[in-house]
């Protein structure tokens, strides 16, 4: 029997983008999704969390703030035996109820998409280029993640003393005892970070900030703080 999909979406003021999120995922689903969770962060000061409340899933506040913190809350609460992590600026596949329970049922433990990004730029297209191949630093959570729930919990879940690069260290830790997959289709990601800077500061501040993270030596706030300091958001 295949396995069901619990969607788990965390957000901080995502009011311009979680309801067309929403509605895209009920599009596109079918049997096999139980559900759509919003956990949304105790900081966040938009209608976010009333939006999403009006187009009937389950929605909560994290009891904390933290991208991991919201996630292993909503995968808690989650009932389906796959996790399906979506970032609120993502645009999801069409096949993805498919493609996730193929991958599943042909061995596969974890995975994510490739993705391409919303803008024509010709070195943002470069970019997303990349995430077809299977190297650490071509991921990222904008591409999505779904997992078995047992893998899940069995990893170790985020950590919650991440602020920053979260879905990097899950993926680097789950690697080692699990079969990943990189599904050869897009997801869609949004521009706004290098609309709001600039693909050269974007560019600096992740080379950085990843070099510091495979390097080990440097703590979550260090990181956090250089990212924040390079750039108008995060």
């Amino acid at each position: 029997m295949p396995l069901k999909i619990s969607v788990i979406i965390p957000t901080f003021n995502e009011a311009d983008t979680i309801g067309r999120l929403i509605e895209t995922l009920k599009e596109f689903s079918n049997s096999q999704v139980l559900e759509i969770i919003v956990v949304d962060s105790p900081d966040s000061t938009d209608n976010t969390f009333e939006i999403a409340q009006s187009l009937d899933i389950l929605v909560v506040k994290s009891p904390q703030k933290g991208r991991a913190t919201q996630m292993n809350f909503g995968a808690l609460l989650a009932s389906g035996e796959i996790l399906y992590f979506v970032h609120a600026d993502t645009k999801v596949n069409p096949d993805y109820a498919f493609d996730i329970q193929k991958a599943i049922l042909t061995g596969y433990d974890f995975g994510c998409y490739r993705y391409r990004f919303d803008s024509p730029s010709i070195l943002l297209k470069i970019n997303a280029f990349f995430t077809r191949l299977p190297f650490i630093w071509c991921r990222g959570g904008d591409q999505t993640l779904f997992i078995r729930k047992e893998d899940f919990l069995k990893v170790g879940k985020f950590r919650e003393d991440y602020q920053i690069m979260e879905d990097y260290e899950f993926i680097t830790r789950a690697n080692k005892v699990l079969k990943f997959k990189i599904i050869p289709k897009n997801v869609v990601v949004s521009a706004r970070k290098y609309k709001t800077n600039s693909y050269l500061r974007v560019q600096k501040a992740n080379f950085i900030v990843m070099r510091m993270f495979l390097n080990g030596k440097a703590s979550q706030q260090e990181m956090t703080e250089t990212y924040r300091r390079m750039l108008d958001y995060r």
